[in-house]
């Protein structure tokens, strides 16, 4: 681990993650605003504008989406870990874009079932009415470098790694959440050599903080910094 600082706390960070900042506070509406210019150009461009939610496991990224979700009225939210369900952790890139991306695109309304949902006899599917304004992918790899063209803007949530793990040993057996602490093992097994190789926070149009230290009202408000600069 390496350490990054926030108002003066320390972030732990993974050794190949770049420490982001300068750290400032900003309104959520002010950040919607300038995201949602990255979409679409032309009028007559009917498809939601597109925004990848990405970060480590536990960073935070599931509240932000949903908090981003509220911020734009008729927006709808695609968990990657309902992409991947009974499938692969990771190998789901050609899933995303063909079940999700492809047809946003095309402006079209989406009814996606995954294929691993059958195996395990998970009812129903992904469903992306036609006419939405905003799609918002969240989870671990939602920015992925294989359907970087395929997403207007993608958002890093970076967080101190000792946080983001108590949190998710406070979900432990919780619905949703891991099934047990082998379960956060395993799972980190594959994702950080994933995160490492694929270093979304290099394609980042914002970094938000996912444990922020600044003082800033959570509800209104977030705790962002610029993307890092690539060398």
């Amino acid at each position: 681990m390496q350490a990054g600082r926030i108002n003066g706390v320390t972030l732990q960070l993974a050794p190949e993650e770049p420490e982001a900042g300068p750290w400032r506070v900003a309104t959520l509406s002010a950040v919607m605003t300038t995201l949602m210019r990255n979409g679409p150009r032309e009028p007559a461009d009917s498809r939601p504008v597109v925004i990848a939610v990405d970060g480590r496991s536990a960073s935070g990224k599931t509240t932000l989406a949903a908090r981003m979700q509220g911020a734009v009225r008729g927006s709808a939210v695609v968990h990657t870990d309902d992409i991947a369900w009974a499938h692969s952790r990771f190998g789901w890139a050609d899933l995303l874009t063909d079940g999700i991306l492809e047809p946003v695109h095309r402006a079209a309304a989406v009814s996606f079932r995954p294929p691993g949902w059958p195996t395990v006899g998970r009812e129903g599917a992904i469903e992306i009415p036609a006419g939405c304004p905003l799609l918002l992918v969240e989870g671990v790899g939602a920015g992925r470098r294989e359907v970087s063209g395929l997403i207007d803007a993608l958002v890093w949530v970076q967080s101190d790694a000792e946080q983001a793990r108590l949190r998710d040993l406070g979900r432990v057996g919780t619905p949703g959440g891991p099934a047990s602490v082998q379960a956060i093992q395993d799972w980190a097994d594959e994702e950080i050599p994933f995160a490492a190789a694929d270093r979304a926070w290099e394609r980042a149009d914002l970094i938000v903080c996912g444990t922020p230290a600044l003082p800033h009202d959570p509800s209104t408000e977030l705790v962002v910094a610029p993307p890092p600069v690539v060398l």
